[in-house]
Order: structure tokens, then C-alpha cells, then sequence
């Protein structure tokens, strides 16, 4: 039984239905990371709401509801306990960045794949080369990336930039699937999860958050390359039992309870149990890991590595109240 906190319900407890979906994730997913939030929340939500009007980004009203429903400084917070507050608020301006770009991507791409490339270029000649951005998504970008390398180091910096930008080339990909009429297989809708998870830019920044860089040892060591899989994918697929019903009435395809719903071709709530077995399975992986490892590593490398559990752990209990997943709470389990 997972353990659970909840300080604001997203839907009134009188409209929960028993029996709900988020009560059948409650009552099966494996979660032994208890609930912890920063100390500095309420500062980095202000200040990610001035970034993101100072970055004119939520002019739009439809971004501005989006950033209401989906509460970017909360999931920091939860993700990230230990960080300091300057830290804090560069991770709640990414994570706020990441929404309005990736709900953007995936809205051009599904209607407009031609338009997606010049929007995917810009971020990744930012990224990559430096150039000056021509778009205010990517003013965000080239202002996140000057955060990151005031704040890291050369060499985390890089690693940052090296991430994101594998997550941009993921959202093509994502695009191909969605404008595809042949069904996605799961082990192709992993894959793509995989690089649009957007967990992975955040790793050097919980390498930042520790007194030191880790070692090169520490860093490409197997197990840890490992153990950064494990953290991303959980992550993100945690949000998936939480995001199905939404992404379903939007017609997603890139959603793992989803994938194994057209798979086995069975009831949302089976699906949802399906990806739950292999959501279980890959953080008891991670513990097994990270207890080999844990002997092998200094101070920085357990704190670098707590910092990716807690991804796991904050994706959890922010898509159980978030009022983006709202859903959830009002969809009957019953199969």
C-alpha cells in the first residue's frame, strides 16, 4: 500500500465516486518513498509565474489556465526537497518551460507536422550552437540555459544541454507516431516516452544540488547509468495511469496505460494495471540497484542519486491532486 498525502483535492470529496481509478493506483502502486516538499515552494511558484510573464509566455490565456492546471512549482517542490532556493526556482522555471513547449509540440505536430521542425531547430541550435532565439519559447530556452550555466558547471551544464536536447528530438518522434494510422506497439511507445519523459535535463541538476561534481567513476558507472533510467522512466510513467483518461479523450497515443489497454485490448483500468506490474517492477529495480551501488559511492554520488529518487516520489504525489489529472478522481475503476 502506497503511502499518500494530500493537502488539496483537485475535485470537491463529494464528487470522488468510490472505487475511483486514482483509488485502484493508490491501493496498487509501490511507492517506499514517503511525501516530502521544500521549504522554499511558496517562493519558487511566485517566482516561476514572474519568469513566465516576464518571458510573455503566459499572454497567451490558454497557457496561463494550462500553468493553473498543472501547478509546474508544486512538482518541484515535491521533486526536489532538499534543493536550495535559487536551484528550486531554475527546476520550477523548466518544469513550467516543459509544459508550454511540449503541449505546443504535441498541438503542432498532431495538425501541423511541417511546423514542428522549425520550432524543434530553433531549441536545438540554441542548445547546440548558441544561436539567438527567434521565438518567445525560444527566449524561455536560451534564458533557462543562461540559469543552468551560471548556476552549474561547465561540465553540467553541458550534460543539461546534452539532455534536452535529446528530449526535443524525441518530440519529432512523437509526432510521427501520432500522425501514423498504423497501432503503436508498446515496446515503440516506451522507447518514445522514454526520450519525451523530460526527467533526464533535470539529473545535473540534482548533481548541482550536491557540494561537489561527482566523478567520472561515479558518474558513467554502469549501475548509476542504470539507476538513471530506472528514476526517468518511473517518473514519467507514473504520471500515465494518473494522464490516460485525459489522454484519451484527447486521442494520445504516448501514454503507457494506454498502450497496453490497445495492446491486450481491455478496459482503461485493466491497462492501468498492466502498466502499474511494470511500474513496481522497475523501482523495486531501482532499490535493488541502488543498494549494489550505494557501498561504491561518496557523499555527492548517494545525494545525486536520492535527488533521482526523488522524481519518482514527486511525480507521484503531485499527479494524484494536480487538477490537470482531475479526471481521475470522477472515472469509476469498475472494469
Amino acid at each position: 500500500m502506497s503511502t499518500t498525502h494530500e493537502e488539496i483535492t483537485a475535485v470537491p470529496r463529494g464528487m470522488v465516486r468510490p472505487g475511483s481509478l486514482r483509488d485502484l493506483i493508490d491501493a496498487h502502486l509501490y511507492m517506499p518513498f514517503p511525501f516530502r516538499q521544500n521549504q522554499h515552494a511558496a517562493k519558487a511558484a511566485a517566482g516561476m509565474v514572474t519568469w513566465l510573464s516576464d518571458r510573455r509566455l503566459t499572454d497567451d490565456p490558454t497557457v496561463s489556465a494550462m500553468i493553473t492546471a498543472t501547478r509546474p512549482a508544486e512538482l518541484a517542490a515535491y521533486n526536489s526537497p532538499d534543493m536550495d532556493a535559487e536551484l528550486l526556482q531554475i527546476v520550477a522555471n523548466q518544469i513550467a518551460y516543459q509544459f508550454v513547449f511540449d503541449d505546443r509540440a504535441e498541438e503542432v505536430g498532431r495538425h501541423w507536422p511541417g511546423r514542428l521542425l522549425p520550432m524543434l531547430t530553433e531549441s536545438i541550435e540554441i542548445l547546440r550552437d548558441g544561436r539567438p532565439p527567434r521565438t518567445l519559447l525560444g527566449a524561455a530556452l536560451d534564458d533557462l540555459h543562461r540559469q543552468v550555466r551560471e548556476r552549474c558547471t561547465p561540465a553540467q551544464a553541458a550534460r543539461w544541454a546534452f539532455n534536452s536536447r535529446e528530449y526535443v528530438h524525441g518530440l519529432l518522434y512523437e509526432a510521427v507516431a501520432q500522425t501514423d494510422t498504423v497501432p503503436l506497439r508498446i515496446g515503440t511507445c516506451k522507447s518514445i516516452r522514454s526520450l519525451i519523459a523530460g526527467v533526464e535535463p533535470f539529473h545535473p541538476l540534482c548533481e548541482a544540488a550536491q557540494p561537489r561534481e561527482l566523478t567520472a567513476d561515479e558518474l558513467h558507472h554502469p549501475l548509476m547509468r542504470r539507476l538513471g533510467r530506472l528514476s526517468a522512466d518511473a517518473a514519467v510513467w507514473i504520471p500515465d495511469l494518473f494522464s490516460a483518461v485525459k489522454e484519451q479523450r484527447a486521442g494520445g497515443l504516448i501514454n503507457l496505460s494506454l498502450a497496453y489497454q490497445r495492446a491486450e485490448r481491455c478496459s482503461l483500468p485493466a491497462g492501468v494495471m498492466l502498466a502499474l506490474r511494470l511500474i513496481n517492477s522497475t523501482i523495486r529495480e531501482f532499490e535493488e540497484v541502488y543498494d549494489e551501488i550505494k557501498p561504491q559511492l561518496s557523499p555527492a554520488g548517494a545525494g545525486y542519486v536520492e535527488g533521482m529518487a526523488g522524481w519518482i516520489r514527486g511525480c507521484y504525489f503531485w499527479s494524484r491532486t494536480v487538477p490537470r489529472y482531475a479526471d481521475t478522481l470522477v472515472t469509476s475503476a469498475a472494469r
